[in-house]
């Protein structure tokens, strides 16, 4: 199945749904060249069907293999990879002092979706170079910066982030690997990770490991863990590679997808000790890792946002090929193509429609975050970021819950040639499953939502994006157009909805939290499916108003989503406010 990137879809959402175009107009993004935008699109989307796409099927039969300590990818894929990085996408948003583009994240982040749709396990690899360029270049000593980043930004080295470990997932607080201080100033670093992605591959001649690891006389918990950058081979004076350094893949893992994509267990230690690097300060490792975690988990969302359009587009051709039963009321002989019945009809506009909420959702996190680091006002910079903060956790799990539903339905389409690997449905279906597990599970994101997000300011910033979709709204009721059905008054209803389920988790926070934590998921999925319908009929109003072509199309998208899935806030927000007691004391039939 080949890939086509949606660049349409994807103009209109960065444009109007995510505010990029309002953004520069308010002169956010300097001088910045918006007309660049669609040039830049349209290359990336050649590039990843004509050299990525291929390599998807090749990446998941033939998977990676790790002999002497050292990681083989695919046939193909080291090609690819110098390819990918010559053609500088890897430096699109690379700060430009370090040889990058300094291209706005968001454009970067419609490139990051579609990687993922053409190849996801090949995208994930410059997915975590590129969180590794935002912490060095925040935190990382000018030495560090003068060595790695270029390096870095271009794609001659990439990155990993090494956290878990095997008796600290999550909980990043109970890891122990050890880090202690050399005599000339560096640190020896021993211990074992695991699920590393990319932790060790042959694309490039050196990896550039951030490992978090606890000194001696470090404080217990998460106030004690510091940062180290940790090479695969250690950097001579010039600049050329010098010793291997004293951390190896010594397992990888053989998992239910993404088979392309080593994840391995590195240890570190067996020779005397990994060098490393302190990045920020000892003992404040996190705060520079989240740098790191943040924009990684807006990646990850887009992930969701890529293999749910790959998805949708082979399920979409699928069944105007396939043919089976005939159309209701047809007379004649011969077989009709799938697509024709009505169930068919509603599973492929729900692929469509979640893939382009779910990708607004993901662009404007991405708009928000430039606007927090590029506007010139103090104000602006201040709102944006906590926008930006606000919909990260939406961003990484709204996007992914979705991109694993579109994937399902995928399979669902091409009925049982679906379960059968040779069409690559499973494959997607297959792949989808961990986006909702790494980079801080859903839950966690649910979490986070709830009690930090949502709480912040004593939800100011809830408030604000509410009325924001409330003027939305009033412009499709006003709009008086008849294609958009019902799509105002559901999204009325919607916007209540979460109003009401925001108040009250915020009164539970207070009085109750282990309330507010038993709606923590339901909310979530409540405020993706308001945000992402009000999104959508804004982006139909901008398509009608701008001149786009079609804009019909985009006005049955955003109706269809509106009475299919923002419909739902309703049972959300009982769900939300009535089921802590159910979960709360289900200790009875759990650990009885």
């Amino acid at each position: 199945m080949t890939y086509r990137a949606p660049i349409n879809d994807i103009l209109l959402a960065l444009n109007h749904g995510a505010g990029l175009g309002k953004a520069v107009a308010a002169g956010h993004y300097g001088d910045f060249d918006a007309d660049i935008t669609a040039a830049v699109l349209e290359e990336a989307g050649k590039f990843a069907g004509e050299v990525l796409a291929p390599l998807n099927r090749v990446g998941d039969e033939h998977g990676i293999k790790l002999a002497d300590k050292q990681v083989t990818t695919a046939p193909g894929w080291p090609d690819a990879y110098r390819q990918w990085a010559a053609a500088g996408w890897n430096a699109v948003s690379g700060p430009e002092a370090f040889g990058g583009q300094g291209l706005p994240l968001a454009i970067n982040a419609a490139c990051t979706e579609i990687w993922s749709a053409s190849n996801i396990a090949f995208g994930l690899c410059p997915l975590l170079t590129l969180s590794a360029i935002e912490a060095l270049d925040a935190h990382g000593s000018e030495e560090l910066k003068k060595i790695y980043l270029a390096k870095l930004v271009s794609g001659e080295w990439t990155g990993t982030m090494q956290l878990t470990e095997p008796n600290a997932g999550s909980d990043v607080g109970a890891l122990r690997s050890r880090a202690e201080r050399a005599p000339d100033g560096t640190y020896r670093l021993k211990g074992t990770k695991i699920f590393i992605t990319y932790g060790d591959h042959d694309m490039t001649d050196n990896i550039v490991h951030f490992v978090l690891a606890r000194l001696p006389d470090a404080p217990a918990g998460t106030r004690g863990i510091s940062l180290f950058l940790v090479p695969k081979f250690l950097v001579n004076g010039d600049g050329s590679l010098g010793a291997r350094n004293d951390i190896y893949a010594s397992g990888v893992e053989h998992k239910l997808g993404m088979h392309a994509s080593p994840t391995c267990t590195m240890t570190m230690g067996d020779a005397g000790g990994a060098i490393g690097y302190l990045i920020g300060e000892e003992n404040k490792g996190m705060a520079c890792m989240f740098t790191m975690m943040n924009q990684a988990r807006l990646a990850v969302g887009l992930e969701g946002v890529g293999i749910a359009d790959r998805a949708y587009q082979q399920a979409l051709a699928f069944a105007q090929e396939r043919k089976q039963g005939r159309a209701v009321g047809k007379k004649g002989d011969g077989l009709d193509p799938i697509i024709v019945h009505p169930d068919v009809k509603r599973m492929l506009m729900q692929m469509r429609s979640m893939t382009a909420a779910a990708r607004s959702i993901c662009y404007a996190t991405a708009v928000a975050l430039d606007v927090a680091a590029r506007a010139g006002d103090a104000k602006v910079r201040a709102d944006a970021a906590a926008r930006g903060a606000l919909l990260t956790p939406i961003a990484k799990a709204f996007s992914t819950d979705i991109g694993n539903k579109v994937t399902y339905l995928g399979v669902q389409v091409h009925g049982g040639m679906g379960f059968i690997e040779e069409t690559g449905a499973a494959q997607h279906y297959r792949d989808a499953r961990i986006t909702t597990i790494y980079e801080g599970t859903n839950g966690i994101q649910s979490i986070d939502l709830v009690t930090r997000k949502l709480a912040a300011n004593g939800g100011e910033s809830v408030w604000a994006l509410l009325e924001e979709l409330s003027a939305i709204v009033k412009q499709v009721e006003a709009s008086n157009d008849p294609a958009f059905g019902t799509t105002g008054a559901k999204l009325r209803e919607a916007l209540g909805s979460l109003e009401r389920s925001s108040k009250w988790l915020l009164e539970r926070m207070a009085s109750a939290p282990n309330d507010a934590l038993a709606g923590a998921t339901p909310y979530l999925r409540l405020f993706g499916a308001t945000l992402g319908g009000c999104m959508l009929a804004g982006e139909a109003l901008a398509a009608k108003s701008h001149g786009e072509a079609e804009p019909g199309r985009y006005v049955a998208v955003a109706r269809f989503f509106a009475e299919n899935v923002s419909v739902q806030a309703g049972s959300l927000e009982k769900t939300v406010m009535d089921s802590a007691d159910a979960v709360n004391g289900a200790d009875a039939v759990l650990l009885g």
